[in-house]
């Protein structure tokens, strides 16, 4: 009998889009921009900085912005339930910095993901990747130390994870995505994604 854990994406398949919901609290639209139109995540990074000095925005407008983001409709109780019947673990691109009152919400699951550097002020200086690749990575690791992995997810970062696991699923992702990766298969619902999940757990 092989251990199993689920390997899901944050954003997008758990809660808002942070970027977004902060793109649109502050008025700055090009602030949408995500890793589902730019799949090279240093580059999106480098130019989130540069909008937020243009701006003078720091770590406190970004937080204030995510203390009044909710996880998406149903997400609580699919995890709640996928975390009673095998081992989860969420792997983000995101920050501490960012995800610490969404895991309060999600009821404290556990979250791989990265750090921001700031300054004094609040300011974000820059990013610390917890390891390249940190998606794919960590599944490869948790299946050096006998883990079969399914993975689940929404963006261009996810796809490595997706592919490498034993089984893997897009969930709410792009028509471009999709496309483009037909042999994932690509559920809308938190009810399709669970017994697609249930059905590979079984297997």
């Amino acid at each position: 009998m092989s251990m199993k854990i689920v390997c899901l994406d944050l954003e997008g398949v758990l809660v808002p889009e942070i970027w977004i919901a902060f793109a649109e609290a502050s008025g700055i639209p090009e602030l949408k921009r995500t890793t589902r139109d730019e799949p090279d995540y240093d580059k999106l990074m480098r130019w989130r900085l540069g909008i937020l000095k243009e701006h003078g925005l720091g770590l406190k407008e970004i937080q204030d912005t995510i203390a009044t983001i909710d996880p998406l409709p149903g997400a609580k109780e699919f995890l709640d339930e996928l975390r009673g019947i095998t081992q989860v673990i969420i792997i983000s691109d995101t920050f501490t910095q960012f995800a610490g009152p969404l895991m309060r919400k999600l009821g404290y699951p556990t979250i791989f993901c990265n750090t921001l550097e700031t300054a004094a002020d609040g300011a974000i200086t820059g990013y610390r990747m917890r390891i390249a690749d940190s998606k794919l990575a960590t599944v490869k690791a948790l299946q050096s130390v006998g883990f079969e992995t399914i993975a689940a997810g929404d963006s261009h970062n996810d796809l490595g994870m997706i592919r490498a696991g034993r089984d893997g699923f897009l969930f709410r992702s792009t028509e471009q995505i999709k496309k483009d990766n037909p042999q994932i298969p690509a559920y809308e619902t938190y009810e399709e994604l669970m017994a697609a999940i249930r059905d590979a757990l079984a297997r």
